[in-house]
């Protein structure tokens, strides 16, 4: 190894990192959030349904914010798309509609570099949540059959 291989090697192993990006996730009260569970065993318990909203938060803020910025989240009620209509069954179905869409409560304050650059709270939902999902799953099946009879795009049709 030559004296300038080892200089640069030196110094980019003690130069500083920049600061990942970070996320934090809480959660004030979930048991009594509006919806966040499904009481009547068709569903996913509360704790699964935080650890997927907590997922969904940290992979959303991995791509989005930058080294130095920080984003804390503060949850403050659930309301799962749709209603449980308890049918008297150990599993009762849970009814999923436009009429009943997702809804988050929460509060939020994004820090970059430690200095507070946005705050505020505010009510999400997407009550085109069940039309997004409709397309997304029929582009999925068309592509899928398209890749399945060989006329997937970019696919070479000459062979």
């Amino acid at each position: 190894m030559t004296i300038r291989a080892a200089v640069v090697l030196a110094a980019a192993l003690l130069a500083p990192l920049p600061a990942e990006a970070q996320v934090s996730v809480a959660f004030v009260a979930p048991e009594r959030f509006t919806d966040a569970e499904n009481r009547f065993g068709s569903g996913p318990t509360l704790r699964v349904t935080l650890a997927e909203i907590r997922r969904l938060f940290t992979e959303l803020g991995d791509r989005v914010l930058r080294p130095g910025e920080s984003l804390a989240i503060t949850v403050l009620d659930i309301d799962l798309a749709g209603y449980e209509r308890p049918v008297g069954l150990p599993n009762s179905p849970r009814i999923v509609s436009d009429v009943a869409p997702p809804r988050l409560r929460l509060r939020y304050v994004l820090k970059e570099r430690g200095r507070t650059v946005l705050s505020g709270e505010e009510v999400v939902t997407d009550i085109n949540f069940l039309t997004r999902y409709a397309r997304s799953f029929s582009l999925q099946l068309h592509l899928r059959a398209r890749a399945d009879t060989g006329l997937a795009p970019g696919a070479d049709r000459a062979a």
